[in-house]
């Protein structure tokens, strides 16, 4: 895939992983031995899933990450090339092991994620720090999760706010932060479970969702809390509302089905449209996602998703379906 440029940067930190998932018909009981009915080795990883959603959308993507120096590491900067995502920033860390996660899919179509950070961990504050300001630029994005250590998402999205960049964080899986750096994430991205650990009470829908954003925003700029099937419910200082998801065909997988939404956010925030659009573009990726098995390899295009891509004069046109 040709890399997008010329487009606002969406600049990712985040995790790198090789994904190894196999499937079983019900998740085992404590002490209970199952056969698993397959197994499949693909990339993955938080940071990488979203970069690969964001470039597949026609988003222009940097990485910034670390693998180890092994046959996995090299898999996965080979992947992340071939979807136009710029590797140029990813770190090979020599005597470390690239980070892996095993995923074990049901046939609800729910799952169940292990991750070994593995050289994920190798990021530094201040690489991430001195290589946000060094391609941050106007317009664009920074996107971060919490598959990393605190003081790396907390140099990211300090470093965005300080090179007058969005930033986008996605609060999974849930870790305590500091309350002065949620305070300027613009959007904090949950799903139910972790928007359910910041209020402190269930969210499991959009009403309750919509009485959690409403606390969120006392927190945040702004805030995306994702709902599965039931889509998503946003707000920021002008607006809020519920962007239900259009009926799957079929469910087969979930896994990384949030990481598309993202991607998809990312890469419309960029590319300068309103955040109720963004949203939109993120349900209708995460609802694509979970017709195909695997993370990155379920991700939309423009063209799966009746969009176009920017145009040449204003750089952000879109029409959505």
């Amino acid at each position: 895939m040709t890399r997008a440029t010329g487009s606002p940067p969406v600049i990712v930190v985040g995790s790198a992983n090789q994904d190894y998932i196999y499937r079983l018909a019900v998740p085992p009981g404590i002490g209970e031995t199952v056969l698993a009915r397959s197994l499949l080795k693909q990339p993955g990883g938080k940071g990488a899933n979203q970069a690969v959603a964001a470039a597949r959308l026609h988003g222009n993507v940097s990485f910034v990450a670390c693998v180890g120096d092994d046959d996995d590491g090299a898999s996965l900067i080979r992947e992340l090339r071939s979807e136009g995502v710029d590797t140029s920033n990813v770190e090979i860390i020599h005597q470390g092991r690239t980070g892996l996660a095993l995923v074990a899919v049901y046939d609800s179509g729910d799952n169940a994620i292990t991750v070994i950070p593995g050289s994920n961990f190798s990021l530094t504050a201040g690489r991430v720090s001195a290589t946000v300001s060094r391609i941050a630029s106007a317009g664009g994005v920074m996107v971060v999760q919490a598959e990393l250590q605190t003081e790396i998402i907390g140099a990211a999205i300090r470093t965005a706010e300080d090179s007058g960049v969005r930033a986008i964080f996605n609060l999974a899986p849930y870790q305590p932060l500091p309350a002065d750096l949620l305070a300027i994430c613009d959007p904090l991205v949950v799903n139910e479970t972790e928007a359910s650990s910041l209020v402190g009470w269930p969210v499991r829908d959009p009403s309750s969702a919509a009485r959690a954003a409403k606390q969120l925003r006392h927190l945040t700029r702004s805030a995306v809390i994702t709902l599965g099937a039931a889509g998503a419910y946003f707000i920021d200082r002008e607006s809020t509302g519920h962007v239900p998801a259009p009926i799957a065909s079929r469910v087969v997988d979930t896994t990384g089905a949030g990481d598309a939404f993202v991607g998809a956010l990312a890469t419309f925030l960029a590319r300068g449209e309103s955040f109720r659009k963004a949203v939109h573009v993120g349900v209708l990726a995460g609802t694509f996602a979970v017709g195909s098995p695997g993370a990155q390899s379920s991700y939309p295009t423009l063209a799966d998703l009746n969009l176009v891509a920017p145009g040449p004069a204003r750089g952000r046109s879109a029409t959505v379906s």
